[in-house]
């Protein structure tokens, strides 16, 4: 009987679940949507039970796509949002409050006093700048703001995690509370060094350990699903990881200097710098790459908020496109934008501007100002943030950065992946699956079970499907980046003023 392998990827709109053959090809994929929840401006929210009946119903459609039976699934990876956090009763299984998620701004006016007095060490501990971004100022938010949870912790009644873990104790029915290396050093609570939670930082935000995870590495069995939860019967699940991590194992990066980009919601680069932690001067984040054989992987992280988001929002909010997919032929129909730039600051500015008081900034527009153009600067928007980072990331890891491997929904579209080889100068690699991020919790759990000896066995497996080089002449270039970037600064501090 043939057996087939599991990716699922659980993402800040959805949940892409990806079966995967014994030669590695995709045999089918699930995909189901989860609302977004915005109570306040600046607020995001998604509900945890609605996300856990997503996974299954996606786990389901891939399964009858493929017309096998749930027994020939080998193991079960998983990634996640990364900073997106929750708490929850362990006695009766339900959320306290809803999943707050890594846009989330709330928190920011309390994660600036934090960083005034212990900015520093906590950046030198985690690899991260203090921000709203990551898990631990929304886990002290929950606990703070929602009536009832502070006595529920000192019952011990109360577990956290980010949405791995929550993934993990709903598939083993309750039995297992963990996470791995990568995801915990989103939360800004896991010392990079020593590869536990620092209980220096959990006294200064009054985050009790004892709620959290326990820390475990990227690949191994973390337990089986329980019947039932989980259609009637038991699988291994042997990979977790984080959603940007994922994408970067999935790309086969495993050498120091390799970089890959997804674009999905938000849009991230990360490079992977081999078994030290390489700090930026410039912006950049320090993470966890993987934990393999309880030894870390570390990487450079260059993440943009806003991405596909500013897609969705064309498309839901404006309702200047009814689907994705028409952005590439507008684009190109357009020509240029009139000399308009579109700075998608929705949620503030990451890396590697780190102002999380910026708001989404539209200048240049004149009355012969069309929707194909504004469709247009809104997707070279991405290409100009992404480019951002890239440029930190040669200067701060002293390699140079030759090629870039992309992945995620946004690289179907052939407009944005020639600007974005046009903007960098650089080819822009796609690969054949381009679903990286659940391929690569996918290769995680198969190397958890012992189906692949090493990381060799599996770099032969990517596969490149079109490569986009660069086109665009160095004068208009560096034209369109000077304006681009006068208008990055026209969005910094808005809410502030």
């Amino acid at each position: 009987m043939a057996k087939y392998y599991l990716g699922l990827d659980q993402g800040t709109t959805g949940t892409t679940a990806l079966l995967l053959d014994e030669n590695w090809n995709i045999a089918a994929k699930g995909y189901k949507e989860h609302t977004q929840y915005y109570p306040q401006s600046g607020w995001v929210e998604h509900d945890p039970m609605e996300i856990w009946t997503s996974i299954l119903a996606s786990i389901d459609m891939a399964v009858k796509e493929a017309g096998i039976d749930f027994h020939q699934i080998a193991t079960i990876g998983l990634d996640n949002q990364g900073e997106t956090v929750m708490l929850w009763d362990k006695n009766s299984g339900k959320p306290v409050y809803n999943a707050i998620v890594w846009q989330d701004r709330r928190t920011a006016r309390y994660a600036d006093k934090v960083a005034e007095q212990y900015g520093t060490m906590i950046r030198e501990k985690t690899g991260l700048v203090i921000d709203a971004y990551f898990s631990a100022t929304k886990i002290k938010w929950i606990i703070d703001n929602v009536e009832g949870v502070s006595d529920k912790i000192k019952n011990g009644d109360i577990l956290a995690g980010t949405l791995d873990t929550w993934m993990i104790w709903k598939f083993t029915h309750g039995k297992v509370h963990v996470t791995d290396q990568s995801t915990a050093s989103r939360t800004m609570l896991l010392n990079i060094h020593t590869g536990q939670w620092d209980d220096e930082i959990l006294d200064v935000l009054g985050i009790p350990k004892s709620i959290l995870p326990e820390i475990c590495d990227s690949s191994m069995i973390y337990g089986y699903t329980d019947p039932l939860d989980f259609f009637g019967i038991s699988i291994p699940i042997a990979g977790s990881v984080v959603d940007q991590q994922a994408a970067l194992f999935g790309q086969a990066c495993y050498t120091p200097g390799s970089v890959k980009t997804t674009y999905g919601t938000g849009c991230f680069m990360l490079m992977n710098t081999g078994d030290k932690p390489v700090y930026s001067e410039n912006g950049l984040l320090t993470t966890v790459g993987w934990g393999l054989n309880k030894k870390m992987t570390f990487a450079l992280d260059g993440g943009v908020y806003i991405a596909g988001a500013a897609v969705q929002w064309l498309r839901d909010k404006l309702m200047i496109v009814e689907k994705a997919s028409q952005t590439e032929e507008m684009a190109v129909k357009a020509g240029n934008t009139g000399g308009m730039y579109f700075v998608p600051a929705f949620a503030g500015l990451a890396a590697p501007h780190w102002d999380q008081y910026a708001r989404g900034t539209i200048v240049g527009i004149t009355g012969s100002t069309t929707r194909e153009q504004l469709v247009r600067a809104t997707l070279e928007s991405v290409a100009y943030q992404v480019n951002d980072n890239l440029q930190v990331m040669n200067k701060d890891s002293g390699i140079p950065i030759e090629v870039m491997r992309v992945d995620g929904g946004m690289v179907a579209n052939r407009f944005l992946m020639q600007f974005q080889a046009d903007i960098m100068g650089i080819p822009v690699d796609v690969p054949v699956i381009t679903e990286t991020t659940a391929l690569g919790a996918a290769y995680l759990a198969a190397l958890g079970i012992g189906d692949f000896s090493s990381l060799d066995d599996l770099t032969s497996k990517w596969k490149l499907a079109e490569r986009f080089e660069p086109k665009m002449s160095a004068d208009e270039r560096e034209t369109l980046l000077h304006n681009w970037h006068r208008a990055v600064e026209r969005s910094k501090k808005w809410e502030e003023n």
